[in-house]
């Protein structure tokens, strides 16, 4: 997934909640307690919630601009989240 970072997408708007699908899902689907065991079913049935969603990208964006650590956001848990993360911090070394 390419990611820019760019504000393309209006993450910083409310916009994108209202219509976020997790909006009538249990927050706490989303901020499972560890990543192994039970956790990883949880994890998995949080991001079958956002892979029906609208709103998916402008949610990972926000994710990411704002540094969620905890929690499933943009079908994205928070290993991976740190892996995009790295991977965008390298390629912006390489560009500068």
């Amino acid at each position: 997934m390419a990611l820019s970072w760019n504000r393309t997408v209006e993450w910083d708007s409310d916009d994108w909640r209202e219509q976020a699908a997790c909006r009538d899902t249990d927050p706490d689907l989303f901020f499972p307690v560890g990543t192994t065991g039970q956790a990883v079913d949880q994890i998995e049935a949080a991001k079958a919630v956002c892979q029906m969603c609208g709103s998916l990208q402008a949610c990972l964006e926000f994710a990411l601009a704002t540094n969620q650590e905890s929690g499933v956001w943009g079908s994205t848990s928070e290993e991976e989240r740190r892996k995009l993360r790295k991977a965008w911090l390298a390629q912006q070394r390489r560009a500068s």
